[in-house]
This record gives C-alpha cells, sequence and structure tokens, in this order.
C-alpha cells in the first residue's frame, strides 16, 4: 500500500506546535448524518500524517481527472474532478484547524511534495491519455486506491471529526468508482476488473445503490 510506504516520512511532516487545544469546540454535522460530533482536541502524529497524506492524495485525483478530461472531453472526469477539488479542500480545512503542514500548498495542479504521488500521477496521466478505455481504467484504479487508504485510515483514528470526514470521502469514491466503471462499461463494452481491492470488496461496492455523498459535503469546522 502506498500510503504504508509513506507514513514514516508523512510522519515528519508532523511538528509537535501542531498538536492543539481547541476548547469547548462543537461538532460539525453534515448532511445524512444530523448528529453533531465533538473533534478530539488534538491528533496524533499518525493522525496527521494520514491527514497530510489524504490532502494529497485527494489532489492527485482531481490533477489526473482534471489532465484526462482535457484529452477525451467526457463529462464524467469534468464532473467527478469539481468532487475530488471538494474532497481535497475538507480535508485542507482540517488541516488548518489542527494548524498542521499542508503539503500542497503553493503547489501548481499536476505537482506533489510525495515523491512518490507525484511519479503515480505521471504514471497514471501517461496511462490514461493512450486511450478512453484506459483512461476511465484510471480513474477506477484512483478510487480503489482512494477507498483502500481511507478504509486504513478509518481504523487508526479515534477522532470523531476525522472519522465523519473520511467515511464522507469513501462514500464519495465509492460513487466515483460506480461512475468509471459504469462508463467503461457503455463507452467500450469492458468490464473494469478491479486492481487494488478485492472482487468481493468490489462488488460490495459496485451493487450498493448510489449514496448522496458523492459531491461532497463535510461539515464545518465549529
Amino acid at each position: 500500500m502506498i500510503k504504508k510506504t509513506l507514513i514514516i516520512s508523512a510522519v515528519a511532516l508532523f511538528t509537535l506546535t501542531s498538536t492543539v487545544f481547541a476548547a469547548g469546540a462543537a461538532g460539525p454535522g453534515l448532511p445524512g448524518n444530523p448528529v453533531p460530533v465533538t473533534p478530539s482536541s488534538t491528533v496524533t502524529a499518525s493522525e496527521a500524517a494520514s491527514l497530510q497524506y489524504m490532502r494529497e492524495e485527494e489532489k492527485l485525483a482531481h490533477d489526473v481527472y482534471v489532465a484526462l478530461g482535457d484529452e477525451w472531453g467526457l463529462r464524467v472526469f469534468d464532473n467527478i474532478a469539481r468532487a475530488e477539488q471538494q474532497h481535497s479542500d475538507a480535508t485542507a480545512y482540517w488541516l488548518d484547524f489542527y494548524k498542521l503542514d499542508d503539503p500542497a500548498a503553493g503547489n501548481e495542479p499536476g505537482e506533489f511534495t510525495n515523491v512518490e504521488l507525484q511519479a503515480l500521477y505521471d504514471e497514471l496521466v501517461i496511462q490514461g491519455r493512450r486511450s478512453i478505455a484506459e483512461a476511465l481504467k484510471v480513474g477506477a484504479a484512483i478510487e480503489e486506491i482512494d477507498i483502500r487508504d481511507l478504509q486504513e485510515a478509518i481504523t487508526e483514528t479515534a477522532n470523531p471529526a476525522l472519522t465523519q470526514l473520511y467515511q464522507n470521502l469513501k462514500a464519495g469514491s465509492e460513487n466515483h468508482l460506480r461512475a468509471f466503471a459504469t462508463n467503461l462499461k457503455t463507452r467500450t463494452g469492458a468490464v473494469y476488473a478491479p486492481q487494488h481491492l478485492s472482487q468481493a470488496e468490489y462488488a460490495q461496492i459496485v451493487g450498493d445503490s448510489i449514496q448522496g455523498n458523492g459531491n461532497g459535503r463535510y461539515g464545518r469546522r465549529p
């Protein structure tokens, strides 16, 4: 897993001064989850690293989709790129709340602080420019990676605000995975084969009815 191989270097981005207290914080609520949650007053180094990593991973999805949308003119890339911008902005929101360094700050489209994410971006754009089918497979693969990493992030945090954030990001990524798989089938006749999730996990996702978080609604900081 990309995230596991990079978590040590990501932790280096965490500074002790970024473990802050949010005294009297009231919980942010989300559509579809009406019970407000109270953010933890501090984040661990591991939670900080995960949030920083997710910031760039969501940016990668956005930037790849913009590049492939420009290449092929498919609406699915434009629509999902807008949602991914919301995803990336949501992670940035909580980075700011906890006074953490933002690894995407100042980076242009297609530029990443994390060298392995930079290499992955370059590789996926090259692949996606080969054909429409390859572009849609790239989109589905990115969403699989996001889902896998978000699942891990959920298990590794006890912070209610981050749990809520990651659950909503995951719901959006599941919608996006369904959209890319459907477009691949209708446009090319090909059936997408999961690359990063098990066949059972993938079947569970594509078999679910569309959820209400595909465009990303992530509450607000208290």
